[in-house]
């Protein structure tokens, strides 16, 4: 039959056209991966430099150079943004995933994207009261839903409605369509009612640096980022548009079973209640292979009152941790020459299984992927800031460490 031939051949011309696309996005991906680390450590050199910048103004003057100060950062900060989406898309950032209740994060969400979409948009909300839960980075899942909020909002400029939606699915597996596995999901549905899309645009919409905006106001990564997040958090994204008939954006991630307890990120948040307590002082081992960042790192912690011990590699590190020499902290790059953070992490824990250990990464790739972060470890991503950095080290000292 000609009819079937035809639907043979197209549905076969269209599993060829993912095939490339998923080649073509792979191929960028072993490109952001490799320039992530550098990168980051240099802006990790730039971000704490302006640190102790700050700092030598609010002793004395120097107010003139603050327009400057405030210059750098910024531009650190939209260059740190951007390679955080490149990785995003790419599928290979740093994911710090939870066990979390998709309607209770839609919730969540509610008063913050009524103020980002402003009185002329009605937001609608769907809550679909999900069985399941899903395993997922909750502030990646916030920053996607956000994103389409903002991108639906461009959309309908003298204004419109906004729907998000939940649901339980079960989905059969689909042979022209890898991405669809077997199995049971939740849905985050995310329709507007703006100009739509062509036929045309839809086909590259995932695509990275693409945007339909005008130049300045959009990168092009926002899609691209929300693909590589949900892709790898082991799901999908459907997007269905027209020119006139609005956008609805469809998420589907694993689902199972709720687990007895509340997840974790809506547990009473008493370790945020301040409380007085003395000056922490311990020994802190920071192992970290870039001398100036590991100098920073060491000076923002002799300033909290922490004795510190510098090793520039895991070997390095590895001997003073099972050397039974007194520590309260470990600190170290993940991305270490020889002997990783990841392995290192491994033998301390194993040698020290109370030892607080946080982990610092400019770009893990697949390193922290399958490790278990005890309660008393933590992941702090390149580039941060020195205040960040003190904040953490003493949560983890007083054991109170907060989950990012």
């Amino acid at each position: 039959d000609i009819t079937d031939r035809k639907r043979a051949e197209e549905e076969k011309r269209n599993m060829e056209e993912r095939l490339q696309r998923s080649e073509k996005m792979e191929a960028l991906g072993q490109l952001t991966g490799g320039i992530a680390h550098d990168f980051n450590n240099v802006l990790q050199v730039i971000t704490g430099s302006l640190g102790v910048i700050e700092r030598q103004i609010t002793r004395g003057r120097g107010n003139e150079i603050k327009p400057s100060v405030a210059a750098i950062r910024k531009a650190a900060n939209t260059a740190s943004n951007l390679i955080n989406r490149m990785l995003a898309f790419s599928r290979r950032q740093t994911l710090l995933p939870r066990v979390i209740e998709p309607d209770r994060l839609v919730v969540g969400l509610e008063e913050m994207l009524r103020r980002t979409l402003g009185p002329e948009i009605d937001l609608d909300l769907r809550l679909g009261r999900c069985r399941w839960s899903v395993t997922c980075d909750p502030s990646q899942l916030e920053s996607a839903l956000l994103n389409l909020a903002i991108n639906a909002r461009d959309a309908m400029p003298q204004g419109g409605a906004l729907r998000i939606a939940t649901a339980d699915r079960h989905l059969s597996a689909d042979p022209s369509d890898p991405d669809v596995q077997l199995g049971d999901y939740v849905e985050i549905e995310v329709t507007d009612s703006g100009v739509g899309m062509s036929h045309d645009v839809l086909n590259h919409v995932f695509e990275p640096f693409f945007t339909t905006k005008p130049t300045g106001r959009g990168t092009g990564l926002g899609l691209s980022q929300i693909y590589g997040f949900v892709k790898q958090s082991g799901g999908f994204v459907r997007i269905d548009s027209a020119p006139g008939e609005g956008t609805s954006v469809r998420i589907y991630l694993p689902g199972h079973e709720r687990p007895t307890k509340p997840p974790a990120e809506e547990s009473p948040a008493a370790e945020k209640i301040e409380s007085p307590r003395p000056a922490h002082r311990g020994r802190a081992l920071v192992v970290e292979d870039q001398t100036e960042v590991r100098a920073q790192i060491a000076e923002t912690l002799q300033e909290i009152g922490c004795t510190v011990i510098e090793a520039g590699d895991g070997m390095a590190g590895l001997k003073i941790v099972e050397s039974g020499e007194p520590l309260d902290l470990l600190i170290t790059d993940v991305g270490l020459p020889g002997l990783s953070g990841r392995q290192l992490t491994e033998a301390a824990r194993a040698a020290r299984p109370k030892l607080p250990i946080l982990l610092i990464t400019g770009y893990a790739g697949k390193a922290l992927e399958t490790l278990q972060l005890a309660p008393n470890m933590e992941v702090l991503r390149k580039p941060f800031a020195l205040d960040e950095l003190a904040a953490r080290a003493k949560a983890l000292l007083e054991g109170t460490a907060l989950s990012h």
